[in-house]
């Protein structure tokens, strides 16, 4: 067994069911922030710009979008949350160290906060995976 086999045994076996609670929070949130940006595409393309990351803005727009929109009902129903959490974890990485923190490291700055929070939530559920009320949980009961 290696190292993420082990890593998804453990959090399949130690996942209480109020997390899921959470985890389906955590997902209509990114869903509405995807819908936020897909509605405002011009300011993401602003946010991108001011990074100074060299990326192709129009792409890296729509990954943002996508990726919340998709991700976001993909972690709320629990259907592959490891695969959508990873999707997710460059962007909230890219908001957090190269978007937010330029802004000031002040308790005022709330988009920060949002994102450090939404971030350490995805790390947990990259670890612990969908729990006992998902889709996942769903099918692989009927399947074994």
């Amino acid at each position: 067994m290696n190292l993420i086999e082990k890593i998804e045994y453990w959090g399949d076996a130690h996942h209480p069911r109020w997390l899921d609670i959470i985890r389906i929070g955590l997902g209509i949130v990114i869903f509405l922030k995807g819908g936020m940006f897909l509605a405002d595409t011009e300011s993401l393309r602003q946010l991108i710009e001011d990074t100074h990351i060299q990326v192709y803005t129009w792409g890296a727009v729509h990954y943002v979008a996508f990726a919340h929109l998709v991700g976001g009902i993909l972690i709320a129903l629990g259907l592959t949350t490891r695969l959508a959490v990873a999707f997710q974890l460059p962007v909230l990485f890219v908001a957090v160290f190269f978007v937010n923190i330029t802004r000031g490291l002040t308790f005022l700055n709330s988009e920060l906060w949002v994102s450090l929070v939404v971030l350490a939530l995805l790390l947990v559920f990259l670890v612990v995976g969908s729990g006992p009320y998902s889709l996942d949980h769903q099918l692989k009961t009927r399947r074994g």
